[in-house]
């Protein structure tokens, strides 16, 4: 199968190397003609894993995005949602019906990008999924080479339209066999994993960030206090999951430190073993501040309101991550309900819009 990576950062060198192992033909695409330049001069990985470090050739590295695009059943999108409405502006005059386009994670992206593609005139027919979390806990080591800590074992996803959805799962499934389909592309968006962990370990840490060159969040930045802020957090989130009547399993983010029950299986320790995630955190870029915090948080905090759901951390991190950036994501960010457009949409007519797609 055909599959078109677009991005250049961790998550797409591993699923471009990852992939191309399977056996797919696997093209990379990204902006940044200078960083992929080596690729396109010897389309090949490095790929480090618990099985060794090892050469994995892949189909081609190309700037240009309609190389890519053109007759790949599968888009894999793993960049920030900040990025996503642009890649559909570049790939939108290359797009054809019946293909899907994979947001790892979405943050509700799958609405956004295909407004953004009605707007270009695009009628093309493209499935989108969204999932909780990238497929794979990974870092670049260069600009070839990428390290594999843990691959997914589980990957709770929904379609947009959800009427779609059995013609995409059979496209994710030939590349993914760790797909778990759920409800719709919102239930997708609402397991999204980056904007519980992430906006309390930057926030409650963000003294030793600014103080330290390097600082690894996943280790010591994981205290019982962060914990206890995080569990409580996605507490909020399953209940604005069940406020839109979505079943269980809900996937905890407690079973990603407590058992092998979540999206990666036991891999906490794992990760903070690997020493990846000590690094260079810069609280008014990095992207767990302008994707989990200005689009993820301030799309969970939106849902809370519109739910009427109680949700008061979602609320208040949204608030002092936007304070540290001299900004109000509550009003301003991309995702919220009502930048969207749907915040004033019946629960009825969200559900209808989930199930067939934008209409007109």
């Amino acid at each position: 199968m055909k599959i078109a990576v677009l991005g250049g950062g961790h998550g797409c060198y591993a699923a471009a190397a990852d992939l191309a192992e399977r056996g797919h033909e696997v093209w990379l695409w990204r902006r940044d003609g200078a960083a992929l330049a080596p690729l396109i001069a010897d389309p090949t990985i490095t790929l480090i894993d618990a099985a060794g470090r090892r050469t994995v050739r892949i189909a081609g590295a190309t700037g240009d995005i309609g190389q890519a695009v053109r007759g790949a059943a599968l888009l894999f999108i793993p960049g920030p949602a900040f990025a996503q409405c642009d890649i559909a502006r570049a790939a939108g005059p290359w797009l054809h019906d019946g293909q899907v386009a994979f947001l790892a994670p979405g943050t509700l992206g799958s609405i956004a990008m295909t407004r953004t593609l009605r707007s270009m005139g695009v009628s093309a027919r493209i499935a989108f999924a969204e999932t909780g979390t990238l497929p794979w806990l990974c870092r670049k080591h260069g600009p070839t080479e990428v390290a594999i800590t843990m691959r997914a074992t589980r990957l709770p996803t929904g379609v947009f339209p959800a009427r779609d959805g059995t013609a995409a799962f059979a496209v994710l499934r030939e590349a993914f066999d760790s797909i778990e389909p759920i409800e719709d592309a919102l239930s997708g968006a609402l397991m999204n994993a980056g904007p519980i962990i992430h906006p309390p370990l930057i926030l409650m840490n963000a003294g030793p960030l600014e103080h330290n060159e390097r600082y690894d969040i996943h280790n010591e930045g994981t205290q019982p206090a962060v914990r206890r802020v995080t569990d409580a957090l996605d507490a909020e989130r399953i209940s604005i999951r069940k406020a839109f009547g979505y079943g269980p399993e809900h996937f905890p983010l407690r079973d990603h430190y407590e058992n092998d029950r979540w999206m990666y299986g036991d891999s906490h320790q794992r990760l903070v073993e690997s020493g990846d995630w000590r690094e260079h955190i810069d609280l008014l870029s990095h992207r767990y501040m302008r994707e989990d915090v200005e689009y993820g948080l301030a799309l969970l905090a939106s849902l809370a309101r519109y739910t009427g759901t109680t949700a008061p951390l979602a609320h208040g991190l949204l608030a002092l991550g936007g304070a540290i950036c001299g900004a109000d994501f509550a009003r301003t960010s991309p995702r919220t309900m009502a930048n969207l457009g749907l915040d004033t949409l019946s629960t009825t007519a969200l559900s209808d819009l989930l199930q067939e797609g934008l209409t007109g």
